[in-house]
């Protein structure tokens, strides 16, 4: 039995989860285990009505789940970065979800914009570091509002967050990737004192893993080879701001906001889980939204629970939907609405 928080979210995010939670449904009949589903009105309508974003009282019971499972947040009606500073990252940093993991992976199917590329050649994993870098807020203003204002902003890179980051990199490539290759992503040649550490601490670990091989590239290099030759990658490592450019560089090699998922995580503890693209405001109550990430993300959930089989399961249903069924992964251009999209998955399992 789990214990899943569900949050829907903004826009279509919580159209999305609903056909998350079908697919986790039907896998739950069919696989032997049990979900207890409690659901949080967190979001943008929230804010707007009562001016509330993450109470403590909330906080306190997400502790005691074992994942959350995430639509997309943001409304049209909310100034940017309020949501995103006051929701998801808190969310983050209060439970400590210090491992962003996002496969690349192109189904069957599915269009990629890269020339003479398939499947075979787009399969791989991004690791990002999630709670230090350029998003832990250190920095400020002098002077704001004048011309002689200076606005700093530092990226903190802990010896301890660098070190647990790349660990589980390291364990993740060897119990999860055969080709067993990990890439470290960095800007040694500018960025001289964060990926210094980010390196000298890759290598040390590295040594402790000799069945993992490893290498190093720029992230401007990463993002000329991942449109050139994503299949040299088998997994990456990286700190919060790379990862977060490059993770939206491989959603649109591996066919669109409409398939990619993510996780949030803190192994052992409860992590959360989401599809990675926006609340889509404008296709709202249309039922043309792809539900496809958001039911990804629920099969990385029960991956990250430790039902394997009916992950995989999900993820083989995923696939024979898009190479069978769908005429295209965008919104409103698949052939079917999205309450059809989660029955074929449900009907695949």
């Amino acid at each position: 039995m789990y214990k899943i928080a569900v949050i829907p979210g903004d826009g279509t995010g919580r159209e999305q989860i609903t056909e998350g939670l079908k697919v986790l449904q039907a896998a739950e009949r069919n696989y032997g285990f049990k979900m207890e589903t409690v659901e949080y009105d967190l979001g943008g309508e929230r804010y707007l009505r009562s001016g509330e974003i993450l109470p403590d009282s909330v906080l306190e019971e997400l502790k005691k789940f074992d994942a959350i499972f995430l639509g997309a947040i943001g409304h049209p009606d909310v100034k940017p970065g309020i949501l995103e500073t006051r929701l998801l990252l808190r969310l983050r940093f209060a439970l400590d979800l210090y491992i962003n993991l996002r496969p690349v992976k192109l189904f069957p199917g599915a269009a990629t914009p890269l020339k003479d590329k398939g499947p075979a050649d787009i399969d791989f994993v991004v690791v990002r570091e999630n709670t230090e870098g350029l998003y832990a807020g250190t920095g400020g203003f002098l002077r704001k509002g004048t011309p002689q204002e200076v606005a700093v902003q530092e990226s903190v890179n802990t010896r301890y967050g660098v070190e647990r980051c790349l660990r589980y990199a390291f364990e993740y490539c060897r119990e999860k990737r055969p080709r067993k290759k990990l890439t470290l992503c960095g800007k040694t040649n500018v960025l001289t004192y964060a990926f210094d550490l980010w390196e000298r601490a890759f290598n040390e670990i590295g040594t402790s893993y000799p069945d993992i091989s490893r290498d190093y590239a720029h992230v401007d290099a990463i993002c000329m080879w991942m449109v050139k030759n994503p299949e040299w990658f088998d997994v990456i490592v990286t700190d919060n701001m790379f990862g977060d450019i490059i993770t939206d560089l491989g959603a649109m090699i591996q066919g669109g906001m409409g398939i990619a998922a993510g996780g949030n995580l803190h192994p052992g503890k409860v992590s959360m889980f989401e599809p990675i693209g926006g609340s889509a405001p404008k296709y709202t109550g249309k039922g043309v939204i792809n539900p496809l990430a958001a039911i990804c993300a629920g099969a990385m959930m029960l991956d990250f629970l430790g039902e394997y089989k009916a992950a995989d399961e999900i993820e083989k249903a995923v696939a024979r939907v898009c190479s069978e069924k769908l005429q295209s992964l965008n919104a409103g251009q698949m052939g079917y609405s999205t309450a059809e999209v989660g029955d074929l998955v449900a009907e695949q399992l």
